[in-house]
């Protein structure tokens, strides 16, 4: 495991000091967890943004369609 060191503001810092007395967890496993969640939610915005696209992809539309047609056909028989 890496250290990394930054600096907050003091008012965050003191938010993440009351949050981790709170729920009785170490300030740096809170910092874990709350930028894991943020970068799952980045991660998660990303493939929406591509959906987004593709949707709006004529090109993209057309083969998608021509897969579910191949795909119901090979079901089918």
């Amino acid at each position: 495991m890496s250290t990394f060191t930054s600096t907050l503001p003091d008012e965050l810092l003191q938010l993440l000091s009351e949050k981790a007395k709170q729920l009785s967890l170490p300030k740096n496993k809170l910092i874990e967890k709350a930028l894991r969640i943020y970068l799952d939610q980045l991660t998660r915005a990303e493939y929406l943004k591509s959906y987004k696209q593709a949707a709006e992809d004529e090109n993209i539309l057309n083969i998608a369609e021509e897969g579910m047609e191949d795909y119901l056909k090979q079901i089918s028989e």
